[in-house]
């Protein structure tokens, strides 16, 4: 019962209202804490040799599954264009290519997200929720859609993204320091794969008899070639029919 009731404080306390930052709330919890004091530093560290600002960045996650990958971008404050920073590998899979239509597929979504959740008690380690479903997967799926949709830390899956302990560790600090430097929604894009014209044409040609799911690639393409172009993030919306518009 102590033990039960000690989870409970401290649960509160790290995620508890506060004047303080988001970040100095996140590191009153033990596991961000320890995270912070293993790997700060050595970010920052390469963040420098790689000419970003580790004071006041953005961050963006791009996911991709067939290469099954998690790309973290950075943006130094006062830049116009991200960054590839790092790149890791994600340890274990579910499903197949295509996007997420129902609770119990299995399915990783595909589409447009962002980070709605930071979970410092997860059963895996630490892990962040994405905002799955979105208005997008509410028009296009059908009956009960599932959720709780994270990438966690632990190596297992169903439906989500793993990566080790040691990545998460670096994910969930990377996302903590953009939420921490204003960004409310810390943007998490989910593809297929690479969506440059030879991916699309290998997922287009493998792909030819589905031409729905066909179709929906195409329309992420758009916002995939609009990033990998101009280095920004294009600003998202959704149509009536739940096809992604972008500006």
């Amino acid at each position: 019962m102590l033990k039960a009731i000690l989870f409970l404080l401290g649960f509160f306390l790290c995620f508890q209202a506060s004047a303080q930052t988001f970040k100095a709330g996140q590191q009153k919890c033990e596991r961000v804490k320890a995270a912070y004091a293993e790997k700060w530093e050595g970010l920052k560290e390469e963040m420098q040799k790689q000419g970003i600002n580790s004071v006041g960045f953005e961050t963006y996650i791009q996911i991709f599954k067939k290469d099954k990958i998690v790309e973290v971008w950075l943006r130094s404050k006062g830049k116009n264009e991200f960054k590839l920073f790092k790149t890791y590998a994600i340890c274990s899979s579910s499903g197949m290519l295509g996007p997420k239509r129902k609770q119990g597929d299995i399915q990783v979504p595909e589409g447009f997200y962002h980070i709605a959740v930071f979970n410092a008690y997860s059963s895996y380690h630490l892990s962040l929720g994405v905002n799955y479903p979105n208005a997008s997967d509410k028009i296009i799926g059908s009956g009960n859609l599932g959720g709780d949709i994270m990438i966690h830390g632990n190596c297992v899956t169903i439906g989500c993204v793993p990566l080790t302990d040691n990545f998460i560790k670096e994910v969930y600090i990377l996302a903590v320091e953009g939420r921490n430097n204003g960004q409310q929604n810390v943007p998490v894009h989910i593809f297929p794969a690479k969506l440059d014209g030879k991916g699309m044409e290998i997922l287009a040609d493998k792909y030819s008899k589905n031409t729905n799911l066909v179709e929906f690639w195409r329309n992420l393409k758009v916002g995939y070639d609009y990033f990998d172009k101009y280095k920004k993030l294009p600003k998202v919306s959704v149509d009536k029919s739940g096809k992604y518009i972008f500006k």
